[in-house]
């Protein structure tokens, strides 16, 4: 079976790379590896997501999903003090990876933990879950993550996701449509689509 950058440990030859890179007003040092999505800069729609997102209506801290090495939780974590932030992986690596990148960009209201899936944060409550998803993991794995967002979720609270309209976002929209009943187009760009869909019911 071939390796994935959602595979649980990764196996491929370490090979570290550390980097630069600025998104909304702040310069970041990440350090990448191989085995985790992205090694060598954040791909486009990652940073599409980040330069989206707006402050949740209602208090408490922000999810970020399938975290890899930590651009998304760490750059909301360093523009929403207030926020704490959990971030969640299946990958080891990208795990090890995030919290490392934490400690250099001196974020610290951040947890980092091994989760597949939401599993691992079922029973909490968040403001926000912002995910990129591990589109190759399958429609089923993706739209299950959805419908655990949902569970955590605070009423009021909103689930951001960025996906290719090639991956199938049109259907991805469909989906969140039916689970949440209402979701924003926030953004669209290079066939990238940013959706936010807010939780109205318990």
């Amino acid at each position: 079976m071939s390796e994935h950058y959602f595979s649980k440990t990764p196996q491929s030859n370490r090979s570290p790379e550390t980097w630069q890179y600025h998104l909304r007003h702040n310069t970041y040092q990440f350090t990448s590896d191989a085995g985790v999505f992205s090694k060598h800069s954040i791909d486009f729609g990652t940073a599409l997501l980040i330069e989206s997102f707006t402050r949740p209506d209602v208090p408490g801290d922000l999810l970020d999903v399938g975290c890899g090495y930590g651009p998304i939780g760490i750059s909301l974590a360093a523009l929403f003090e207030d926020h704490n932030v959990v971030m969640i992986d299946v990958n080891e690596r990208a795990i090890s990876l995030a919290k490392h990148n934490a400690e250099q960009n001196n974020i610290h209201h951040i947890t980092v933990k091994q989760s597949d899936g939401l599993t691992e944060v079922m029973g909490e409550q968040f403001s926000a879950v912002v995910t990129n998803p591990p589109i190759r993991a399958g429609k089923d794995v993706i739209y299950q993550m959805f419908t655990d967002a949902k569970e955590v979720l605070q009423v009021g609270g909103t689930l951001w996701i960025v996906i290719q309209k090639k991956q199938g976002a049109p259907s991805a929209k469909k989906k969140l449509q039916e689970l949440f009943g209402h979701v924003e187009e926030v953004a669209r760009k290079k066939g990238y689509f940013i959706f936010k869909a807010t939780k109205f019911d318990s």
